[in-house]
């Protein structure tokens, strides 16, 4: 069993860890409360439960699940499981310091390198491989992405350097007429929505996103997608162009309300 150790204002990224490692392994197998506590459940007793089945136990360390009771019972339960062979696992989600007792345990670093590295070396921690070889992987650009239930904002910002092609794939888990899409501050570009594209990953729907002018530091390329008809938008990955015919993939964060 795979435990999934979070703060509910976290969800927005650790759904998108979920939902992959569900993919992956089966709903079954991962404890995630969305699907593995229900309407008149008792918290505590499948908590207990999904504990006493854990073999893998993710805590997704903000500032939220720090402050967070029920979180903190988790954790704490888990880390005296050790010896019986739970294997602990702490992703930083934020700027938050781990807690003392944390401290001399290597953790999953989401907030500094995105979220596909993150679920790479999720899945390798799982599989009982070396996860080494995501870690050091260079972008200028980056995917700070926010979501609530009105809409979801993607901000790409250019690091350090300016990017003279700004041509971005958004993919997701969603039909055209699941969702609206613009680009904010730039009055020229343009846009597209592409249904069923082969990647390395699978066959995926995306939005092309070309604006004329660079990205450049403190002139990032936002994107704001909002839904329609009650669905839920599910950003999947956010690409860039590195040919006029190839795209690669952009470490991407999930923050707090860009807008905030």
């Amino acid at each position: 069993m795979i435990f999934l150790s979070h703060n509910y204002k976290d969800k927005p990224v650790v759904r998108q860890v979920a939902q992959t490692l569900e993919s992956v392994y089966g709903q079954e197998n991962v404890f995630y409360d969305e699907w593995s506590i229900q309407p008149g459940d008792s918290i505590i007793e499948n908590m207990n439960q999904g504990l006493e089945r854990c073999r893998y136990f993710f805590f997704f360390v903000s500032k939220n699940s720090l402050a967070s009771n029920m979180v903190r019972l988790e954790w704490q339960a888990a880390l005296m499981k050790i010896n019986s062979g739970i294997k602990f696992i702490p992703i930083r989600l934020d700027k938050s310091t781990m807690p003392a007792i944390l401290a001399q345990t290597l953790y999953i670093d989401l907030f500094t390198y995105g979220l596909e590295t993150s679920v790479r070396q999720i899945i390798d921690v799982i599989n009982g491989q070396n996860t080494y070889k995501w870690v050091n992987k260079f972008s200028n650009l980056i995917a700070n992405i926010s979501q609530d239930k009105d809409k979801t904002k993607i901000e790409i910002i250019a690091t350090y350097y300016m990017e003279p092609h700004s041509q971005y794939l958004i993919l997701v888990d969603n039909q055209e007429n699941d969702l609206t899409w613009n680009v904010l501050h730039f009055s020229s570009y343009e846009t597209g929505f592409n249904k069923d594209i082969q990647f390395s990953s699978g066959v995926h729907n995306c939005i092309l996103i070309a604006v004329s002018s660079a990205t450049s530091p403190g002139f990032p390329v936002e994107i704001e997608l909002r839904p329609r008809n009650g669905a839920i938008i599910k950003v999947l990955d956010v690409m860039h162009a590195t040919s006029r015919t190839s795209f690669s993939s952009i470490p991407t964060k999930w923050v707090e309300n860009l807008d905030n």
